[in-house]
């Protein structure tokens, strides 16, 4: 199991942007698949991003359309949520989420997660 510990967020205009961080505590980070999701309330929770262990591949939902761009500082062991040209729609509670696992690509459903950082409110006025 790896303990997920967020910062960031807040509240910002349309057009703007926030970065969020996703600090993992754990004896393998580069073994795991480390993704963004985000839940508005009422909806389900929906992928955002991730990268795949060793870095070896990203994936971004369609909504991002090159707005949004994640990174990790492997010896930090932290991952990023660079958001630019933020839309009031953005306006999500945003959740990290990590993954053991030998696969080298990003796994997007929220079930395949059990690992889970305690959410970041980010709020985007019109």
């Amino acid at each position: 199991q790896v303990q997920l510990v967020q910062s960031g967020g807040g509240l910002v205009q349309a057009g703007g942007s926030l970065k969020l961080s996703c600090a993992a505590s754990g004896p393998s980070f580069n073994r795991y698949a480390m993704t963004w999701f985000r839940q508005a309330p009422g909806k389900d929770r929906e992928f955002v991003t991730g990268i795949s262990r060793s870095g070896y591949r990203t994936s971004y939902a369609d909504f991002v359309q090159g707005r949004f761009t994640i990174s990790s500082d492997n010896a930090k062991n932290t991952v990023y949520l660079q958001m630019n040209s933020l839309k009031p729609e953005d306006t999500a509670v945003y959740y990290c989420a990590a993954k053991d696992t030998s696969y080298t690509y990003v796994p997007t459903e929220p079930n395949d997660y059990s690992d889970w950082g305690q959410g970041t409110q980010v709020t985007v006025s019109g």
